[in-house]
């Protein structure tokens, strides 16, 4: 009986650090994920570009003159006509 209480304690306190371990010993990310991130990335700069442009069309119809004559075009006169 002792013997085998002695294989068991043994056993337990070689055993105890593998089973503290909580895997933080990886490092690195896997290819896959940085593909992916990669891959929003490309998404975000993309969707990001069109914006700046219609942004930008914007602030020149804010910030431009109407020439004179298309002013004139613009009013309607009274009477609907």
């Amino acid at each position: 009986m002792r013997t085998l209480i002695r294989t068991l304690i043994v056993t337990l306190v070689s055993a105890a650090p593998a089973l503290a371990a909580n895997g933080s010993e990886v490092n690195g990310s896997s290819f896959l994920l940085i593909l992916f991130l990669g891959f929003v990335a490309l998404i975000i700069v993309f969707q990001f570009i069109p914006g700046l442009v219609l942004f930008a069309s914007i602030l020149r119809g804010l910030f431009t003159r109407i020439p004179k004559k298309a002013e004139e075009t613009l009013h309607v006169k009274p009477g609907g006509k």
